[in-house]
Parts: structure tokens; sequence; C-alpha cells
């Protein structure tokens, strides 16, 4: 493409330009910039963008499709460098923003759309928990939704529950399928995460799977109408994503007949560099209670490989399971337009 029409195209439309499968990254600049992003996972060296003319740079790549991508575009110091021709800017979790574009067939889930008619929203209340010693802190937030329904109903509790409140819309996600009768009404315990003691809390931990069961199913139990796990063992849910998902088949490994079915996304059931997590070993286990596991993972994430030897271990041990790859890398907007999918097959409409 012409260099000139590209820039005008890029100025126009936005960078990267993108034709069918291939995505052109754009820079104006006196020096060149590199690119880096889902789509090597966010390791190795970044891209280098060559120059097309004098001043302007230009790097294509070939993806899926479908795909969501992020990215950042940096200096020869490897100093975050703005895309000003990118009009898609997106929290990284960190304090930090990435770029973002949707490849041509992709678009974000309608569910995520908040309705307009306020009687069909679920309703959010806060709450702080004592953690009594079995989590950092004294009290640890959560929020309660319950479905704009009547009850008694199963409880899934999500891990990293107000990035999933906040960066992925979970309760308006649950209002629409609720609405739209596309899953059974399921009411939500959201619990915030650890901060800095994140990956302590969620790597197989014993005080958090105490904290879960001796503070927060309680106190559901208290401000909502749940379902009574011992009259219906396993029917309550958690949710996790990356080391959250890791702990989320844990939990359902360690206590089946408290939540009989998780949703795993990007688990992290196998970190490169390092041995496998106990989850291996605990699915290998012989169990009379059969879980139902839904995992899913972006396929620009190394995270693919343990979810891929982790589904015919379970398998062999009987568990009913579903695994899906989306084009789409580690972050809440790819994980909140696929997190349906595992809602539907967890808790499919009567």
């Amino acid at each position: 493409m012409d260099a000139k029409m590209l820039e005008a195209r890029a100025r126009k439309q936005g960078s990267p330009v993108i034709d069918g499968d291939t995505a052109t990254f754009v820079w104006r600049g006196r020096r060149p910039v590199f690119v880096a992003g889902d789509f090597q996972d966010w390791a190795g060296p970044p891209l280098p963008l060559e120059q097309v003319s004098p001043g302007l740079w230009a790097r294509s790549l070939t993806l899926p499709h479908d795909a969501y991508v992020e990215y950042v575009l940096l200096d020869a110091r490897g100093r975050r460098v703005k895309d000003a021709l990118n009009r898609h800017p997106t929290d990284n979790g960190t304090g930090k923003l990435n770029h973002s574009f949707s490849m041509p067939e992709h678009s974000p889930t309608p569910l995520a759309r908040r309705s307009r008619d306020k009687l069909l929203r679920g309703r959010l209340t806060r709450h702080l928990v004592e953690t009594s010693e079995l989590a950092v802190g004294t009290t640890r937030e959560l929020f309660l939704y319950e479905p704009p329904v009547v009850g008694p109903y199963p409880l899934m509790v999500v891990l990293d529950g107000t990035d999933y409140m906040r960066r992925a819309s979970l309760p308006t996600l649950m209002d629409n399928l609720i609405r739209e009768q596309r899953i059974r009404p399921v009411a939500l315990a959201m619990v915030a995460n650890g901060g800095r003691a994140r990956t302590v809390e969620y790597a197989c931990s014993e005080a958090t799977l105490g904290f879960l069961l001796n503070k927060v199913l309680p106190l559901a139990k208290e401000k909502l109408r749940l379902v009574d796990e011992r009259r219906k063992p396993g029917i309550h849910g958690v949710l996790g994503a990356s080391l959250g998902g890791l702990m989320a088949l844990y939990l359902g490994l360690r206590v089946p007949h408290v939540f009989g079915r998780v949703l795993s996304q990007s688990g992290a059931f196998a970190v490169p560099g390092h041995d496998d997590f106990v989850v291996f070993e605990l699915a290998r286990a012989a169990r009379r209670r059969r879980l139902s596991v839904w995992m899913d993972c972006g396929i620009f994430e190394r995270l693919t490989e343990g979810n891929r030897r982790m589904l015919p271990v379970l398998k062999q041990a009987r568990h009913r399971v579903h695994y899906r790859e989306y084009p789409a890398g580690h972050n809440y907007p790819a994980w909140r337009d696929d997190v349906w999918r595992g809602l539907e097959w967890l808790y499919p409409s009567p």
C-alpha cells in the first residue's frame, strides 16, 4: 500500500489499519517505535516498526478474523509511547492504559449493555466481611448480586469479584442472560482479591477456602434466598480468571459438595517455568462426586498449554468438562465477551 494512503487511512479510520486478516500499525515520528501485545502474550522482544517513508513507520501482522487485541507502543528504551492514531484505550488493571482493536468479525458482546428497564435489573449490595485471619486484612469487600426474580437461587462465588463487576460488567451480563431466559437465575458473591497478596490467596490456598466457606457463604445465605447445598449438593458455583481460574478449580475439587460447578477463564494451572499446581493431582484422584467444569482460554496465551493438559485429566476422572479457545489474550474484555458461554453451559435455563 502507498505510504501516503496508509497514513491517510490510519488518520481517518484509526490505527492499526485493518485489511482482512492483516493489521498494520502506523506511527508518525522522527524515531522508530516497537509494538508489544497480546499477539505475543506480552513475552519476548517487542517488534520494530519499519520505515516506509520519511518519518513514517509501519508493521503488519496476520491475525484471526475475529480477534480482539491489546497492545502498547514502546520507544528504544522500552518506555510506553501513546499511539495518537488509536481511538480505543483500555485499562490494563495495573494503573496503565493499553491500546486495543478488533478484527472485522469481532464485536463486544451485547449482553454487557445495560437494559433501560430498571425492573429487570438485579439488586447489588456492598458488604465488608471479617477475614478472621483467613485472608489479608481485617475485612474484605464483597458485593452480593440478587437476581430480579423470586428465589431460591444457586450462588456463584466470583474471585477477583470487584474486577469482574467493574471491568467485565458481570451484573449486567447476569441481568440480560436471566431476562432472555438463557440461564436459570443465579446469585453472585463477588469477593475482592487481596491486592499484593492475591498470588498467595489464589495459589490453591486452604486459608482462602476456609474464608469462603466460613465467612462469605454464611453471609450470602443470610442476605440472599439461596438453594440449600445440603439438599442439592454441588449446586453452587465458583468463577475466576488466571490465578482465580486456578483457585476456582481447586475449590471445586476440594469441596465438590458445595462448589460443584466451576467456570475457569485462562486458568493458571501450569505457569511456564514452574511445577504444575496441585490441581493436577487432585483431578487425578478418584472422586465420588463429579464436577461440571467450563474452561476457556485465549489462543495468544501461553496458559493454553496447561489448560489443554488439564482437559483429558478431568475427562479421565469422569468430570463433565468443556474447553474452549478463542482469539484473544489475557484481559477482562476477552473474559467478559466469553464468560456468558460458560454461564449458559453451567446453569442452563430450565
